[in-house]
Order: structure tokens, then sequence, then C-alpha cells
């Protein structure tokens, strides 16, 4: 069963963040780690694309890496697009060598209790099969523009 979060906790996360390393991005513009990226990008996100598949090309103007030690830059979130069995070695990956990091995001459909309890003991956020691109445009009005009732009366359009 899915976690709960409250809009104001999910709104928090987003704010705060500045810096979020996506594991498992893809260069494919029709993969869901390709358009998050992007959409994190282009509003204000400073993004490091982790995937050794992709190594050495650039996206989005940064250079592709391979994983966690090969940068290092201060990075608030991890943003997990790999499966959920892949989650514990991210994780612990994550947590050894990242000593800013503050959030652990798993995409929609990425959970995994034992990491999670791991990072939490660590005193960091995490959350689970969520999407931040989706979060972020709930939170911040923009998912109107897509059809969707968002809970907030405007009269912009």
């Amino acid at each position: 069963m899915s976690e709960t979060y409250t809009d104001a906790h999910l709104k928090q996360v987003l704010t705060t963040t500045k810096v979020v390393a996506v594991v498992g991005v893809s260069t494919n513009p029709v993969r869901p780690s390709y358009y998050v990226a992007r959409y994190l990008a282009l509003k204000g996100f400073t993004v490091i694309p982790v995937n050794p598949v992709y190594a050495g090309e650039t996206l989005f103007g940064r250079q592709i890496v391979p994983d966690f030690d090969s940068f290092d830059e201060p990075v608030d979130m991890v943003d997990i697009f790999r499966r959920s069995e892949a989650v514990p070695e991210i994780v612990d990956a994550a947590m050894a060598r990242i000593p800013t990091l503050k959030t652990i995001w798993m995409q929609i459909g990425v959970e995994h209790a034992e990491a999670t309890a791991k990072a939490r003991a660590a005193d960091l956020t995490v959350v689970q099969n969520r999407c931040p691109k989706i979060e972020y445009q709930r939170l911040f009005g923009e998912l109107r523009m897509g059809g969707f009732n968002t809970g907030i009366i405007s009269s912009r359009l």
C-alpha cells in the first residue's frame, strides 16, 4: 500500500530542493525519465543525469555520469527511475557518497520498505511511488493547463 504525503510536505521538499541526481535517466525523449529530468531542469533545478549506459553523453547541457562517484557537487535529492529491487543499492550508494543528501524520491511504481526505513533512520526524507514533475505541477497550479482539476479556483486559462 502506498504512503500518503501531505501537500505541505511535498511542497516543502520541492521548494527546498535545488540539485537533483536523476538515476536511470534516458536520452530517449519519449521515456518518462527524460521528460521528468527535462522538466525539472526547465524549472530551475540543477539536474545531474546518472546512467552508466549513457555515461559521457550530454543531456540538458550536462554530461551524463555513470554513478555517484563521478561528481562532487552537493546534491539535495536523488530521484530514482529504476525498478524497486534496485533501490537498496542506490540508496546505500547515495547515503555513502552524497553528504548533502536530504531526500530520496522514488518514481511512480517504485517502492522499497527496507531501503525507506534505512534512509529515514539516517534522517533523510523519503517519497515513494510519486513523480516530482506531477507533484510540482499539481502543487504549483500547472496541471490545469493539461485539463486536470487542481482544486484551485482561478480566472487564468
